[in-house]
């Protein structure tokens, strides 16, 4: 592949990381941008990966809510892939400043400087399930058996599931500030829970964490019937790099696969360790999450509307157009289990 110009937004993330990775490996010059280019700790890891390997790594600093911040990082790039936005799913402090604003108007600077570059080919946005479906009830109200690129989340709100409507209206206004231009075409990729291993030994991922709550035997007790669909994190930047380098690629991409509770996480660890963690065993029952909701931070509307359906998507589109291959979710699972007990996590 011809070397290519990449600037790649929110780049220490879980997610970025591998792009980097990935994109270095293939011999790339890629920008990243980070918030404070002092905190060399922060992205040390990228640093150590460009020694590694042939591609070029250029470093600079940028703010979401900064207006061209990112002009310098994106001007003379071919190529944007815009991961940064804040993932977390505390929807009872200020879910406006710290989801919806940092998520959207961090969307449309990034985007804005795309504009100002001229030299921009094509923008991959890091979007979300999260913006195809807001609860998993969803899917039985609607009557449909897989989730698609067509659908849009449309149940999600500020005070309620503010993550989603967070990811949701970036997206929305990505599509707007692409179809008000004719210079570059945008790309959207859709994973799932994410999972699978790190390149760092950060926790603060919500991914990571969940997955070191089973593993640390925090919920041994059970955990309640609630599906998600699953990504591996190194299946997301391939099918990054796969929307950003094939030319045909255009819309939306779901990139995940398998779909199951976190007692089908719990299984895979304990049919390959045996009891050595304390993961959980059994279900909880519905109505008993709902009373205790609160206490574990969920809303009782939220467990109404989640627990005990099913939940799955239909990933052929990424298959047939990207030529996306899926690693399976004991593979994930184990290789992330892997990495965790290699950095001494667990």
């Amino acid at each position: 592949m011809d070397k290519k110009k990449i600037t790649v937004t929110g780049a220490t993330g879980y997610i970025a990381s591998w792009i980097v990775r990935d994109l270095l490996i293939d011999g790339h010059e890629v920008r990243i941008t980070v918030r404070d280019k002092t905190r060399t700790d922060k992205f040390q890891h990228l640093l150590d990966l460009e020694k590694q390997n042939s591609g070029k790594l250029l470093v600079f600093e940028a703010n979401l809510l900064q207006e061209g911040s990112y002009d310098e990082a994106v001007k003379g790039a071919e190529y944007v892939m815009h991961t940064a936005s804040p993932f977390f799913l505390d929807d009872k402090t200020d879910p406006k400043a710290n989801l919806l604003d940092p998520a959207v108007n961090g969307t449309r600077n990034v985007i804005q400087a795309v504009n100002r570059s001229k030299s921009v080919k094509r923008v991959v946005l890091t979007s979300s399930l999260a913006a195809i479906y807001g609860d998993n009830k969803e899917m039985s109200d609607n009557g449909i058996e897989a989730l698609d690129e067509s659908i849009w989340n449309t149940t999600s709100k500020l005070n309620y599931n503010a993550y989603s409507y967070s990811k949701t209206e970036a997206e929305k206004a990505a599509w707007a500030m692409a179809e008000d231009q004719s210079d570059w075409d945008l790309v959207t990729i859709h994973p799932g829970f994410v999972l699978g291993p790190s390149l760092t030994k950060r926790k603060d991922s919500t991914s990571i964490g969940t997955l070191i709550r089973i593993l640390s035997g925090e919920l041994k007790s059970g955990s309640p019937n609630l599906q998600f669909i699953f990504s591996d994190v190194r299946d997301i930047s391939r099918g990054h790099l796969l929307g950003a380098f094939t030319k045909e690629a255009h819309g939306r991409y779901i990139l995940a696969n398998e779909s199951g509770s976190l007692l089908r996480i719990a299984k895979i660890i304990s049919d390959e360790y045996g009891k050595r963690f304390k993961v959980p065993e059994k279900t909880v029952p519905k109505w008993l999450v709902w009373l205790i909701a609160p206490t574990i931070g969920l809303s009782r509307l939220f467990i109404k509307n989640n627990v005990g359906y099913p939940l799955s998507a239909n990933n052929k589109r990424s298959i047939n157009e990207l030529g996306m291959s899926y690693t399976s979710l004991k593979d994930t699972v184990l290789d992330h289990v892997k990495q965790l007990e290699a950095d001494g996590i667990i």
